[in-house]
C-alpha cells in the first residue's frame, strides 16, 4: 500500500493543509468564509464521533461483562485499572513540577506582557471560577454519587457522563450473568451484533477524518490569530518558555512512565505502541476531546494493539473520564508558573499540595466543560494564588490543550495494554492500517 493511502498519513496531510489554510485565511481576510463554510465540517465530524461513543461503550462492555461469568475477575481488573491510573497521574504531576522548577519560565515573561495578558483575559474567568467553587464545596463523596444515574436515558444522552454509562453497562452485564443461559444468549448476541455494527460505523466515519481534521485545525488557527497573525506570534514568543516547559514535561512523561509501564507489564516497545494508535492521537490533537476520540481509540487498541474487547471496553471509558495525565502535568506547570509570575513564592509544602489537589481534581472535575481550566482554578485556590493569574496562560491554552489531550489518550491506551497483559488478554499486535 502506498504511504499516502494509510490513514495516519492522510490525517497528517489534512492537519498540515488545515494549518496552511488557517494562515492564508487570517492574512487574506477570509475568516468569515472559513467560519461559515469550513468550520461546520469539523463540527459535524466531531459530532459523528460523539454520536457513537455511548452506544459503543454500552454494547461492548455489556458483552464483555456477560462473557466473564466471574464477578471477581471484573473487580480485580477494576482495581488494577484505577490503581495504575492513580500512579501514572501522580508521576505526571511530579514530572511537571520538576520541569517547571528547572526551566523557571516566569523569569522570561516581560512585565508589560504580563499586565497586558491580565487585562485581556481577566473577564473570561468568572464563570470558570464559579464552576470550580461548586466542585470545591461539594461533598468528598459526590464523585461516587455522580457515578450512579437516576435516569438511564439522561446518562446515555450525555457524553460527559461516561462513568454513568460504564456503571449501567456493568450492572446490566452482571444481571445477564444471573439469568438462565437460553435467555441471556439472546441479549448477548444482540449487543455483540450491535457492537460489530458500531465498529463498522467507526470505519465509515474515519473515511472523512482527513477532511474533518482539516476543518478543525484551520478553525483553531483562525480562533488564535483572528485578523492579526502578528498578535498570535507575539503571544507565543512571550509565553514560549512556559509552553516549552509543558511540552518537555509531557515528552518526559511519555518516554519515562509509559516505557517503564510497558517494560514491567508488557513486552511492547513504546515505538510500536505509538505506531499502533497514531490515528487516535492525531484525532485527539485535532479535537482536544478524549471523549470524542474514544470510539477510534477503542477500535485501534483492540485491532492494532491486541487488547481484548473485555479490557478495552472497561479501561478506556473509565480513563477518558478520570485519567488525565497530560492535563494534570500541565496544571502542575501552570500553577507554579502563575504563582511565581504574580509574585507569590511557592514552597515545597505547597508543591506537595499541588500533587494531591491535582490528583483529586482530575477525578472530581471529570465531565465538566472546560475541565482543564476549572481544575487549574481548584489547584490555585488550594495554594492561595489569585485565580486571575490564569489570564496569563489563556492565550496559548488552546494549543497546549491539543497536545495534552493526545497524552491523555496515550495514557488510557497504555494502561489498557498493561491491564490486558496482567489479565492474560493481550493478543498479537498489528501495526499496519
Amino acid at each position: 500500500m502506498a504511504w499516502y493511502r494509510k490513514l495516519h498519513w492522510q490525517i497528517i496531510i489534512g492537519l498540515l493543509l488545515g494549518l496552511v489554510w488557517g494562515l492564508i485565511s487570517t492574512q487574506t481576510g477570509m475568516n468569515d468564509f472559513s467560519s461559515d463554510f469550513i468550520k461546520p465540517f469539523g463540527t459535524m465530524f466531531v459530532n459523528m464521533l460523539k454520536l457513537i461513543a455511548v452506544p459503543l461503550v454500552l454494547a461492548s462492555l455489556i458483552v464483555g461483562v456477560a462473557n466473564l461469568n466471574d464477578i471477581t475477575k471484573l473487580s480485580r481488573m477494576g482495581g488494577r485499572t484505577i490503581g495504575i491510573y492513580m500512579v501514572t497521574t501522580v508521576l505526571a504531576i511530579t514530572i511537571g513540577l520538576l520541569v517547571v522548577n528547572v526551566i523557571k519560565p516566569w523569569e522570561a515573561l516581560p512585565e508589560e506582557t504580563k499586565q497586558s495578558l491580565m487585562a485581556s483575559y481577566d473577564e473570561n474567568l468568572s464563570s470558570r471560577a464559579e464552576s470550580a467553587d461548586q466542585l470545591v464545596n461539594q461533598s468528598p463523596l459526590q464523585p461516587l454519587v455522580d457515578i450512579i444515574p437516576e435516569n438511564l436515558f439522561l446518562a446515555a444522552s450525555n457524553n460527559g457522563a461516561m462513568l454513568q454509562v460504564v456503571f449501567i453497562a456493568i450492572l446490566f452485564g452482571v444481571g445477564i450473568i444471573q439469568i438462565k443461559s437460553e435467555k441471556s444468549k439472546i441479549l448477548v448476541d444482540f449487543f455483540d451484533a450491535m457492537n460489530d455494527v458500531i465498529i463498522r460505523i467507526v470505519d465509515l466515519i474515519m473515511l472523512v477524518a482527513p477532511y474533518g481534521v482539516f476543518a478543525l485545525i484551520s478553525s483553531v488557527i483562525i480562533d488564535l490569530a483572528g485578523d492579526d497573525l502578528s498578535q498570535a506570534v507575539t503571544l507565543l514568543y512571550a509565553l514560549g518558555w512556559y509552553c516549552l516547559a509543558v511540552l518537555i514535561g509531557l515528552l518526559l512523561h511519555v518516554i519515562l512512565v509509559y516505557s517503564t509501564l510497558f517494560k514491567f507489564y508488557s513486552k511492547m516497545p513504546l515505538r510500536s505502541f505509538l505506531r499502533g494508535i497514531q490515528p487516535a492521537l492525531l484525532l485527539g490533537f485535532s479535537t482536544s476531546s478524549s471523549a470524542a476520540t474514544l470510539p477510534v481509540t477503542m477500535e485501534r487498541v483492540q485491532n492494532n494493539l491486541g487488547v481484548d474487547e473485555e479490557v478495552a471496553s472497561f479501561v478506556l471509558p473509565v480513563g477518558a473520564t478520570i485519567n488525565m495525565d497530560g492535563t494534570s502535568l500541565y496544571q502542575a506547570v501552570a500553577a507554579v508558573f502563575i504563582s511565581m509570575a504574580v509574585g507569590n513564592d511557592i514552597t515545597l509544602v505547597e508543591q506537595i499540595t499541588i500533587v494531591f489537589t491535582a490528583l483529586l481534581a482530575s477525578i472530581g472535575a471529570a465531565g465538566v466543560p472546560g475541565a482543564g481550566i476549572i481544575m487549574l482554578v481548584i489547584v490555585l485556590k488550594s495554594i492561595d494564588v489569585p485565580v486571575e493569574g490564569i489570564a496569563l496562560i489563556l492565550g496559548v491554552d488552546r494549543i497546549l490543550d491539543m497536545v495534552r489531550t493526545s497524552v491523555n489518550i496515550m495514557g488510557d491506551a497504555a494502561v489498557s495494554v498493561a491491564v490486558a497483559n496482567m489479565e492474560g488478554l493481550l493478543g498479537e499486535a498489528h501495526y499496519d492500517d
